[in-house]
């Protein structure tokens, strides 16, 4: 056997395929920034939060490989993915995301402080993709809309776990931000690909918009996405430290600037690698905000000891 055949039949492969690794491992750092937004320190406890949100993530990413089986079977994209490629049978990966859901709640809702809580918004955040929006994108081209509330629940999850409460502000804005980013995260990962969108016969955005409407109302939910970033340093002062909050300012100024390119783009240069560098720059940016808000969190702890040893 080739070691590319090695490769694609590898069990470890196929988990890490099936659950999304890179997708998971990013929406556990968003839960990590809420948790260090209400705790302010680095402590042991935090490993449950993000153990049972990895869990569910990862189920959740399984569970949807085997809803979207047939539509991936007539994407060249991912016409390659374990279950139409034939590496995995799609009654077990039935099985493994039923397992890690089942695990990633059990571990939720043995956090100490509010545990019905954390379990209510983890079994809302697998409903909401598995359900709402995975129905969603096959009726329409929106679906990206109110699909976007996934993003806003993890970071809630950190928060409530660390001890705050849902509704308080700081969680608001964070849980607002990520809202705000997911929908052009989304969005431009869907006009990279949007024929084999269309070939597979879900409902695409080139066939409601012109390229030029396209590539305009991007950009204004990018834009959208820094104002957002910018809602920490002038409505949140409080848990912001100086250098920090001048980092999200020059941060959002450079992600508008970079992407403006958007509006003018070079006639040599496909759309595909335009829309592929304001992905990357777009993520790049979440990114930031992820590591300006815990620093300022951490410098800013409730107690001498800022940093509890693990």
């Amino acid at each position: 056997m080739s070691d590319n055949n090695q490769g694609q039949t590898n069990p470890l492969r196929i988990f890490l395929e099936l659950t999304k690794a890179r997708i998971t491992i990013a929406v556990t750092l968003t839960t990590a920034t809420g948790y260090f937004l209400a705790a302010g320190r680095i402590e042991s406890a935090i490993w449950m939060p993000l153990l049972g949100v990895l869990l569910l993530a990862g189920g959740s990413s399984v569970l949807n490989h085997c809803q979207d089986a047939r539509i991936d079977a007539r994407m060249t994209r991912t016409r390659n993915r374990p279950i139409p490629a034939g590496r995995i049978e799609r009654s077990t990966a039935l099985f493994l995301a039923g397992l890690l859901i089942l695990l990633g709640s059990s571990v939720l809702s043995s956090v100490p402080g509010d545990p019905y809580m954390l379990l209510l918004l983890g079994v809302v955040a697998v409903f909401w993709y598995n359900v709402v929006y995975t129905y969603l994108k096959r009726v329409t081209a929106f679906a990206v809309v109110p699909g976007a509330l996934i993003g806003a629940i993890p970071p809630v999850i950190g928060y409530v776990a660390a001890g705050g409460g849902p509704l308080d502000p700081p969680i608001l804005l964070l849980a607002l931000f990520f809202f705000l980013w997911q929908i052009p995260h989304f969005w431009l990962l869907l006009l990279m690909c949007g024929d084999q969108y269309a070939e597979a016969g879900l409902p695409t955005l080139t066939r409601v918009f012109s390229r030029r409407q396209l590539l305009h109302i991007t950009f204004m939910w990018i834009v959208a996405t820094a104002v957002g970033g910018l809602a920490f340093p002038t409505l949140a002062r409080d848990i912001m430290a100086v250098p920090w909050s001048l980092a999200l300012v020059c941060g959002s100024c450079w992600l508008v600037g970079r992407t403006m390119t958007m509006l003018r783009p070079p006639r040599e240069k496909p759309d595909g690698l335009i829309f592929r560098r304001a992905f990357m720059q777009i993520n790049a940016y979440a990114l930031v905000v992820m590591i300006c808000l815990t620093m300022s969190a951490l410098g800013a702890g409730r107690d001498q000891t800022a940093i509890t040893a693990l």
